[in-house]
């Protein structure tokens, strides 16, 4: 399983959100370029950006400083936050980032997203799905967490074959350093097992890391809790892969 040491941004600095809430934010560096390179340092091939500003927003906030970044880093940059057209995902693809996430626009407009996978192809892009669990269902929120879509997980998904990268949060758990929501996940991959899953969402230890990838997830981001120095990139980066 890969580590994908994870920064939230509003207004250019790194910050975390407890469940999503922007009342609830901490803050903690004003340089994502130095985040990143301390990152790199610490043996991440990979990074997960998002700009809640734009997510908030619904539209693009901090997508100038996401290309800044993708011309000065080493790390394959997987970027989100208020992407909502083609012109925008080409935009950061040609800008150098590696994938660029998907989330509002898959439940509002099913055929334009649809059309992103063809035009961009589904290594590209990664279908982010934010849960709340409602009577052990996985029901999926939308517009920045603030939405409830009234649909599961599973049947958004199944709308989209294609999705090679898909990225889930239990937003109960985000930012909150409660653990992972193992469950969840495993539910996932046993109903879709050809997706690469990222599981985001709770993270507190080490041990937290080996659990998630024995589910078959792909990936793990993980903000606050390198954020608050539970533990550093590069042991988390060792125990993912153990």
């Amino acid at each position: 399983m890969i580590l994908l040491p994870a920064i939230d941004l509003i207004g250019g600095r790194c910050v975390r959100l407890a469940q999503g809430d922007f009342a609830r934010e901490s803050s903690y560096s004003d340089d994502p370029a130095a985040a990143l390179a301390d990152f790199a340092a610490g043996g991440a091939d990979e990074a997960h950006l998002v700009d809640l500003d734009g997510a908030r927003a619904g539209a693009p906030r901090q997508h100038d400083l996401f290309a800044t970044l993708a011309r000065t880093t080493n790390l394959k940059l997987q970027v989100a936050g208020g992407f909502r057209t083609a012109g925008q995902v080409a935009a950061m693809l040609d800008a150098g980032v590696e994938r660029v996430v998907i989330g509002s626009l898959a439940l509002a407009d099913a055929d334009a997203f649809t059309a992103m996978l063809d035009l961009f192809g589904p290594d590209r892009l990664t279908l982010a799905l934010d849960v709340r669990l409602d009577g052990g269902s996985a029901m999926v929120a939308t517009h920045g967490w603030e939405v409830g879509s009234g649909r599961t997980l599973s049947d958004v998904l199944g709308q989209f074959p294609e999705v090679r990268h898909l990225l889930v949060t239990d937003i109960a758990r985000d930012g909150m350093l409660s653990g992972p929501n193992v469950a969840i996940m495993t539910s996932i991959l046993n109903q879709f097992p050809f997706v690469e899953l990222q599981a985001s969402g709770g993270v507190a230890t080490l041990g937290d890391l080996p659990a998630l990838a024995v589910t078959g997830a792909a990936r793990a981001i993980v903000g606050k809790a390198i954020w608050e120095r539970r533990f550093t990139v590069a042991e988390g980066v060792r125990h993912a892969r153990s």
